[in-house]
């Protein structure tokens, strides 16, 4: 089966600056191309959208632009960037206008949960996510379980922008806890532009001890709730690779997902991917 991969990472320490890498040792390195195509060696990945992996902010320009020029490169599979942005800035604009014209430019990500509460809350932030419909950008939301009232909210005052929640939310897989995550997923779940990632459970899960079956529930929850046209896989990698190789986790998701036939594992893996991030 062919693969859209839309969530994976590379990062270069040696070019730009990642404070949050010294808190996670074994990810403290530089994850490059070679390492990607490594890593789907055999997978049949035909395509990845490169998600921005929470750059320091005086680097954010400089990254965004290295990441399109690596994109428009033929010897790899990127389609799609999602860029880093600050939307809770009033010169957010002036920033898109500086790499909106890029064609492999698809959205924009701003990572909450490591913030404040009150950052994806604040008037600015929600004018300027609202202002993504103009520029055909999407908003891939990054947020913790307990925050997804707040990235409700959010999808609420901007219906024309097409969302995609990360990691299902990041439910607290370790912990094998369910609610309140369960009934926000579902109250999410009924905007029509809004598209769930089924990416980073592994990573949330006991690294030591996952099985198959800790990750079911919460994807049959969200397939349950977006239907098989509205989820989309993601690898996460090199993040993924705390609690499991990217075979690993494509072989559990498909495991997981087999019974309910090919047809809607190809939406899952490749087709809503085409769509929904535009990679025709």
């Amino acid at each position: 089966m062919q693969i859209v991969d839309t969530h994976q990472h590379l990062w270069d320490p040696d070019l730009f600056r990642y404070t949050w890498l010294q808190s996670v040792p074994s990810l403290n390195r530089p994850f490059r191309v070679p390492d990607y195509l490594e890593a789907t060696q055999g997978l049949n990945v035909v395509k990845s959208v490169h998600l921005e992996a929470d750059v320091d902010e005086p680097f954010m320009l400089d990254e965004t632009r290295y990441l399109l020029a690596l994109a428009d490169e033929r010897d790899n599979p990127l389609a799609g960037i999602v860029a880093c942005g600050r939307p809770e800035n009033d010169d957010f604009r002036s920033y898109l206008d500086k790499i909106a014209a890029h064609p492999k430019l698809k959205g924009i990500r701003r990572v909450l949960h490591t913030q404040p509460d009150d950052v994806g809350q604040g008037r600015t932030f929600i004018q300027n996510i609202g202002s993504l419909a103009g520029y055909g950008l999407s908003c891939d939301l990054c947020v913790l379980a307990r925050q997804l009232p707040i990235a409700i909210n959010l999808v609420s005052m901007c219906p024309g922008v097409v969302f995609i929640l990360d990691h299902c939310g990041v439910p607290q897989v370790k912990e094998r806890i369910l609610d309140p995550w369960r009934s926000h997923i579902a109250e999410i779940a009924k905007f029509p532009n809004l598209y769930c990632k089924v990416s980073g459970l592994v990573a949330y899960a006991d690294p030591a001890r996952w099985k198959e079956e800790d990750l079911r529930p919460y994807i049959e929850q969200v397939i349950s709730c977006f239907g098989w046209d509205r989820v989309l896989f993601g690898s996460d990698w090199p993040v993924c690779t705390l609690s499991a190789s990217y075979k690993q986790w494509v072989e559990a998701l498909y495991s997981i997902t087999r019974s309910a036939g090919e047809a809607n594992q190809k939406k899952l893996f490749y087709e809503n991917a085409i769509r929904v991030y535009r990679l025709d």
